[in-house]
């Protein structure tokens, strides 16, 4: 265990070593851990565990900030999710409400200049939460250093339906004939109706929790997403942990399947 001082002088050598070499363009994150993270904690609120880490969202969201990473995505519920308990959905639909209002009066999003982006099933929540998103994505259009997708209601095989559901609907309209609507199925048409068809591919993905899997996380556009997997939970994810991450990408030979 490292106490504070050498703590902050190894954050400090890790943070000099990270900003020799390129940052990520486009970073996923897997926040996972906030029940357990509350159970073992003592916190007789799981809603506390989601508000530490909406907590450490902010954290590392300036933390890309000061390494110029311009896009980020991060998995705040999943579709699966909405199918919890009820009482556990609605401590995370809270907090994304009341953070999403934080950010937009002049907090997070106005000092990092971020441009917030809600993807995923959206109607499938409830209205004051599809409200606050949608509030905060119309308040932070106008930012354009980190664009920010935060996944709500998101699931990565939803995401894959809807975007070939999205190529079909507009090739029905042209009345094309069906050899034709077949033909032009491709990747890169398929590509452009993704809820993310304005961003190059995630070069790193990161989870914490020590869970090793995607859980249907953006598994069009993770082919060849470099992964980094961390025990913490995700409300204590350290700063350390995150350059950990960042160096761990840094040092790979990226061959994009060749």
């Amino acid at each position: 265990m490292l106490t504070g001082a050498l703590y902050r002088l190894y954050e400090r050598r890790l943070l000099t070593e990270v900003q020799r070499r390129p940052a990520p363009r486009h970073l996923g994150l897997i926040q996972d851990g906030h029940r357990r993270f509350a159970r073992e904690s003592g916190l007789a609120d799981l809603g506390e565990g989601y508000r530490l880490g909406a907590d450490r969202t902010e954290e590392v969201l300036a933390w890309c900030s000061d390494l110029a990473i311009p896009m980020v995505t991060l998995w705040w519920l999943s579709t699966e999710n909405l199918s919890r308990d009820s009482d556990d959905v609605t401590a995370v639909l809270d907090v994304i409400e009341a953070r999403m209002a934080a950010w937009v009066r002049g907090g997070i999003a106005e000092r990092l200049g971020m441009r917030v982006r809600p993807i995923g099933k959206l109607d499938l929540l409830r209205p004051s939460a599809l409200e606050a998103l949608q509030l905060a994505e119309s308040a932070t259009r106008h930012h354009t250093r980190i664009l920010l997708n935060v996944g709500v209601g998101y699931g990565g095989r939803q995401e894959i339906v809807d975007a070939v559901q999205g190529y079909l609907r507009d090739a029905f309209t042209s009345q094309e004939p069906p050899e034709k609507i077949l033909e032009g199925l491709t990747p890169d048409a398929v590509d452009k109706y993704l809820y993310t068809y304005d961003c190059p591919d995630p070069d790193l993905i990161i989870r914490t929790s020590g869970e090793v899997r995607l859980s249907g996380f953006m598994l069009w556009q993770s082919a060849y997403s470099e992964f980094y997997f961390c025990d913490a939970y995700w409300p204590a994810f350290r700063k350390i942990d995150f350059l950990r991450a960042i160096r761990s990408y840094q040092l790979r030979h990226r061959r994009f399947g060749k």
